[in-house]
């Protein structure tokens, strides 16, 4: 089954992104939590040091694998369940078998992607290859 470019560009910011240890640590931890959970939640749970937590969660954000809610002066992170049930059928594609969902990436959008933008993220893309 092929895939179309704008799908691929999408799941191909989601491996980048992913190719950092860090970040799956962190992206698993709010994965099991199933709640919202605050930096400091997360610092405790990876042992990974505030601003270092603060920066991965940036670019999970930025990919569209965590979602954001500001409250008052404090952020609440959770997962986007919508990506996590389609990253397994991206990687099935990937590797030419069928997959579960549809090819399309359309009902999990990054934010870079919500406004109808370019498929490639504005900085992100190369921030989070060299990061990885």
């Amino acid at each position: 089954m092929d895939i179309d470019r704008e799908s691929a560009e999408v799941w191909a910011s989601w491996f980048r992104c992913l190719g950092d240890p860090s970040r799956v640590l962190i992206l698993n931890q709010l994965a099991i939590a199933r709640r919202p959970m605050t930096v400091g939640e997360l610092v405790d749970a990876v042992d990974i040091g505030q601003s270092t937590v603060s920066h991965h969660l940036k670019l999970l954000a930025e990919v569209g694998f965590v979602l954001v809610e500001r409250k008052a002066t404090s952020s609440l992170y959770r997962v986007n369940e919508h990506c996590l049930a389609y990253f397994p059928s991206a990687a099935e594609l990937v590797m030419g078998q069928l997959p579960r969902y549809e090819p399309v990436a359309t009902t999990c959008v990054a934010p870079w992607q919500a406004d109808g933008s370019s498929p490639t993220p504005k900085r992100s893309r190369t921030k989070v290859a060299n990061d990885a």
